[in-house]
């Protein structure tokens, strides 16, 4: 596949398959949107690199099942958001439930995410194409590194 032929039909070239396999966890600069590519059991995945909630940075953050969903765990607050869909995840009690039983809920989608494709041992990103707003899009571009770094003062 042409260089011309991937930027035409969206995809980005993030790195080889061998070497993000190795890092789990890459940070990548696409059109002025900040990515983390995740290698998590056999799969690749990837999602806007900062947390819809606070704008903290979603690398080095665990990756745990949550109900029977993958989901890397923000270092800064323990947010939940799900691998596949960017969902966030928490538990809570139904007050209704007679005793009330802690179970998981979901938020809905919090977090942006991307399509990862493979050819030939590289990896490719194609940009979510959701016209919706999302929450982390929040923390994204120019006006996204000047919200970070007025969360980041405020919680320092």
């Amino acid at each position: 596949m042409e260089e011309n032929e991937q930027s035409a039909r969206g995809l980005h070239f993030v790195g080889k398959k061998d070497e993000l396999i190795e890092a789990k966890q890459s940070f990548r600069s696409i059109e002025d949107r900040d990515i983390l590519i995740i290698y998590h059991q056999g799969v690749f995945y990837a999602m806007d690199s900062y947390c819809y909630h606070a704008g903290g940075m979603l690398n080095n953050g665990d990756i745990e099942e949550i109900n029977g969903k993958l989901c890397i765990i923000c270092p800064k607050h323990k947010y939940k958001l799900t691998l596949a869909k960017g969902e966030c995840l928490y538990k809570g009690n139904n007050p209704k439930e007679k005793p009330p039983v802690p179970r998981w809920y979901s938020k809905g989608v919090k977090q942006r995410t991307h399509t990862v494709t493979e050819n030939n041992g590289e990896i490719y990103v194609k940009l979510s194409d959701n016209p919706n707003w999302i929450e982390s899009d929040y923390y994204q571009g120019e006006k996204g590194k000047i919200e970070r770094a007025k969360a980041e003062k405020e919680t320092s």
